[in-house]
């Protein structure tokens, strides 16, 4: 996720791509979340399920405000690209981190929702759901990139990130209800 993570927001900066952007600062967000997840199993070991689950919720309550926040920021920024007719260059690297994200998001996902199934981990699964919606991110990611490419339209850009909206907002609906632990 690191590697993920500064790649992309490296790549975003070179290529001015709001989609880059977006992928890049949730993998960061997914990261946190995973430190989350370690730091509240510790806390379950050694203080008890009750603490554990509190501390949770705060840092559940906290990802969903700063995803909810990057979808405010990445639509805000695409009205001001469509409106200055700026667009992004392709990114080469860019469209190699989120080609080696699909197959990978996809196979960590699958591994999380087994092991958070053995251990009825309401928050390993949460994280699981985090891993999927980021393997979708990364589908948005190639097709816009490869839409860029061949077809070199300044507006993609715009577009592609907007798509994304949707996917960091219902990510941070989760994150915020606590949804995806209930189901």
């Amino acid at each position: 996720m690191v590697v993920e993570a500064a790649i992309a927001t490296v790549s975003a900066a070179r290529a001015h791509s709001l989609t880059l952007l977006a992928f890049g600062v949730d993998s960061i967000i997914e990261l946190g979340s995973a430190f989350v997840l370690l730091w509240r199993l510790n806390l379950e070991l050694r203080l008890g399920q009750e603490f554990s689950e509190r501390t949770e919720i705060l840092a559940s309550k906290i990802a969903g405000a700063l995803l909810y926040a990057l979808a405010i920021y990445v639509v805000v920024s695409a009205i001001w690209s469509l409106l200055q007719r700026s667009g992004q260059e392709f990114s080469l690297s860019g469209l190699l981190v989120a080609l080696v994200a699909l197959p990978t998001m996809y196979w960590l996902s699958r591994r999380k929702l087994r092991v958070a199934e053995k251990l009825s981990s309401p928050a390993l699964r949460a994280d699981a759901i985090e891993a999927i919606a980021c393997g979708w991110l990364s589908l948005v990611v190639v097709i816009g990139l490869l839409a860029q490419l061949l077809l070199r339209a300044w507006w993609l850009d715009a577009v592609t990130s907007v798509v994304i909206v949707y996917f960091l907002v219902r990510e941070g609906r989760e994150a915020w209800t606590g949804d995806e632990c209930c189901k």
